[in-house]
């Protein structure tokens, strides 16, 4: 199953559930099964009463979460050319519920995001009540090298980023270091790798009966300030200017064009973000200008509801597939796009990736009602 679930009793008798993300070889990339018994038991431990405060952590130096396990995904869309493979349908749905839930747990939910937290491992750190980065947290939204489109609830978070920072990071999947999600709102703590036992050694000491919020408060500022010193230089915010500046543009073809004319910046941060952005697939870059567009007055299950549009469509165009196999698959790092110039993705393409392919009812239509 490549989950591992385990409850921890502290001193007062609260338990304190603890999930871990267990395929330390994929760098603990997200599958359905998985996705449906971290659902199944973040569920039970909800209604528990025993169990005062979850943390959701993953196995391995490397990475708490890559993101979802996509090669099975493209076997399946290219199983179904021009068709929603059923396992599109199901893994969507069943991600972004997980996600969904994150967002609204009912008890304190912890996420270490240490090392690699891309794409779905991003969706899982947003969703947690307190989210946890280290000197080794390198948060990416990297949807643009395969075809995809920043998804997970990334409307939500990196259309609310300051000016046009969630704009740059969508198009770019610059990764960003913890210094970086704790100025972008993205994290809450900045602890060190070493310190996850002295977290859990802290939640089974406190006193869950009375004053719980002060009592967790003063446990993590107390591990931070212990921290502080590792703490890496912020990249992206001091960026931000010269950022909004660069995208002070019109529509999405200006806004490429401006970013790839920085291939060859001195700023080495911004230069690498230029090569990856004119490397990836300029369908995405569409995506990801109108998805941010829109999900600006959208409600949170309205941006999954619209996310899961987009990733169905999104598996019934030959993008996703072409850009699994160059980055994933084959590893040549060479996608050969459909539509390889910004300029000439016709804009019904566009249009028709935020357009329903089923029947009836929306499949995650009772988000809203939570």
């Amino acid at each position: 199953m490549n989950l591992h679930f385990e409850e921890l009793t502290g001193t007062d008798g609260a338990r304190i559930g603890v999930a871990t993300l267990d395929a330390e070889k994929s760098l603990n990339a997200l599958s359905l099964p998985m996705i449906h018994a971290l659902s199944d038991k973040l569920n039970a431990w909800a209604k528990d009463p025993q169990i005062v405060c979850v943390l959701l952590r993953g196995n391995g130096a490397k990475a708490f979460c890559a993101g979802g396990e996509v090669r099975s995904l493209v076997e399946a869309c290219r199983a179904h050319p021009g068709e929603v493979p059923p396992l599109a349908a199901q893994f969507f749905s069943a991600e972004y519920r997980l996600d969904y839930s994150l967002h609204t747990y009912p008890k304190p939910l912890i996420c270490w995001g240490h090392g690699y937290v891309l794409g779905g491992g991003m969706g899982l750190l947003q969703g947690a009540s307190i989210r946890i980065v280290t000197p080794s947290s390198r948060l990416a939204m990297p949807e643009i090298s395969i075809g995809l489109y920043p998804d997970v609830g990334a409307s939500w978070f990196l259309s609310r980023l300051p000016g046009k920072l969630g704009l740059f990071l969508g198009l770019t999947g610059a990764h960003m270091n913890g210094r970086d999600a704790l100025d972008l709102d993205l994290a809450d703590r900045f602890l060190l790798d070493e310190q996850q036992q002295e977290l859990i050694d802290g939640l089974l000491q406190l006193n869950w009966q009375e004053q719980t919020a002060m009592q967790l408060n003063s446990l993590l500022k107390a591990l931070q300030q212990e921290a502080a010193a590792q703490m890496p230089e912020a990249q992206w915010l001091p960026r931000r200017q010269a950022i909004d500046d660069l995208l002070d543009v019109s529509d999405v073809t200006c806004a490429w064009k401006a970013i790839s004319l920085q291939r060859d910046s001195n700023d080495l941060l911004i230069a690498r973000a230029a090569k990856t952005m004119s490397e990836g697939s300029p369908l995405t870059a569409h995506l990801v200008w109108e998805q941010i567009v829109r999900a600006r007055h959208l409600s949170l299950a309205e941006v999954f509801q619209m996310e899961y549009t987009l990733s169905l469509n999104c598996c019934r165009h030959p993008e996703f597939s072409e850009g699994v196999r160059a980055r994933l698959i084959d590893k040549d790092h060479k996608p050969h796009w459909h539509w390889p110039d910004i300029a000439r993705v016709p804009d019904a393409v566009v249009e028709a990736h935020f357009h329903k392919v089923w029947e009836g009812r929306h499949p995650l239509a009772d988000l809203s009602s939570y």
